[in-house]
């Protein structure tokens, strides 16, 4: 078998070089505990505040805004148990939408269980939430609305700062999971005008197992763990400083490369979507044509399974949808919020490409899955 082309940048990042290189002398020198008072953990603290500097430079924050956590599920879970928690006493509604990670549907669905009442909006069949929407569920008691930058499976861009907007004007705070957006996009927290923010390391070429939650300087939100003070009493335990670290640097980069990479990433997906619907004939795009990831493909494969299609191609690494619940044939449950038909959705497959994705893997990527799917339609 020829070289395996990685496409799946949507479920995990390879960690880049610069921050492996800033993270080592934090796992084998200067492993000292953060909250130390002696020179190890003074040089472990000044790392973690110099992440914090360059992840809220990344976002346009504040360093006191920034929260790490142990990943992107735990700075969602925050964001939405933490708001209810330090609100409840205001009022009892939430808003979500129907094609959210679980990481905010879970925790949504928990507070539904204790006697919260959860609105989930419905998308078009882009995937968008319609603003109209939003404005006729809003509430006098509704306390936190959370709908995601960009979705994990089709790549669409939701108009956040029109959203945000609208549940200001009602009294409403508003977090968006920014974990499939950040490094591919522009993410500034001003310009979406959102009070919490979660990002990712492992989505932009950090080590899984960190993540960050922005939360805007004044905003309620109670802890979800409960120990000694870190990080602002918001969330206890020491500091995985080396990832911490990387983080840092990942975010370093990615403020460093865009917009370029941007624009690279969106030529590459367009070549690659270019080269597909000549071979394909009855191709079909999934999502937002325009407002969408640079890096995202959404296609559906006519007259074949999706699953079935990655298996006659192995040499390239792909996926027929979230990384986070892959299993099974049914379809997408964001496919089935935008009104797919059960027979576009079964081939439905996601080609998500990375700043390593070169012109040659397009071309390769390419001619594996057209030559797959000949093989399974004449089969």
């Amino acid at each position: 078998m020829s070289r395996c082309i990685y496409l799946d940048y949507n479920a995990t990042t390879p960690v880049a070089l610069e921050v492996t290189d800033a993270m080592v002398p934090y796992l084998r020198y200067h492993f000292g505990n953060p909250s130390s008072g002696h020179d190890y953990g003074q040089r472990a603290h000044e790392a973690v505040a110099r992440a914090r500097d360059q992840v809220a430079a990344l976002i346009g924050a504040g360093p006191a805004e920034v929260v790490f956590t142990g990943s992107a599920t735990e700075a969602d879970n925050l964001a939405v148990l933490g708001v209810a928690r330090a609100l409840k006493g205001r009022g009892r509604h939430l808003i979500t939408s129907a094609v959210e990670h679980p990481a905010v549907a879970a925790p949504m669905a928990h507070l539904a269980e204790e006697g919260w009442e959860v609105t989930v909006l419905p998308v078009d069949g882009t995937g968008r939430v319609v603003p109209a929407d939003l404005a006729a569920a809003l509430r006098q008691d509704t306390v936190l609305v959370s709908v995601m930058h960009a979705n994990n499976e089709v790549g669409t861009l939701q108009p956040i700062a029109e959203l945000a907007a609208l549940a200001h004007a009602r009294g409403a705070l508003f977090h968006t999971d920014a974990a499939q957006s950040a490094g591919k996009v522009a993410v500034d927290v001003g310009r979406l005008g959102v009070d919490l923010l979660t990002l990712a390391g492992h989505k932009f070429y950090a080590p899984k197992g960190v993540g960050a939650l922005y939360v805007r300087e004044g905003t309620p939100l109670a802890p979800i763990l409960f120990g000694a003070g870190h990080e602002g009493g918001r969330r206890p335990g020491t500091e995985n400083v080396p990832s911490i670290v990387g983080l840092g640097a990942a975010a370093a980069l990615a403020a460093e490369r865009l917009p370029a990479i941007t624009r690279t990433l969106k030529v590459r997906r367009d070549e690659l979507h270019r080269r597909l619907t000549a071979a394909v004939p009855g191709l079909v795009l999934n999502g937002h044509p325009v407002a969408r990831l640079p890096n995202t493909l959404h296609l559906s494969f006519p007259g074949v399974a999706g699953r079935e299609l990655l298996a006659h191609a192995p040499e390239v690494a792909a996926s027929v949808g979230s990384a986070c619940h892959a299993e099974g044939d049914g379809v997408s449950g964001v496919l089935g919020a935008m009104g797919i038909a059960p027979e576009r959705a079964r081939g439905a497959v996601r080609l998500s490409i990375g700043e390593p994705t070169t012109a040659d893997d397009i071309d390769a990527a390419a001619d594996h899955l057209a030559a797959a799917w000949r093989e399974l339609r004449h089969a």
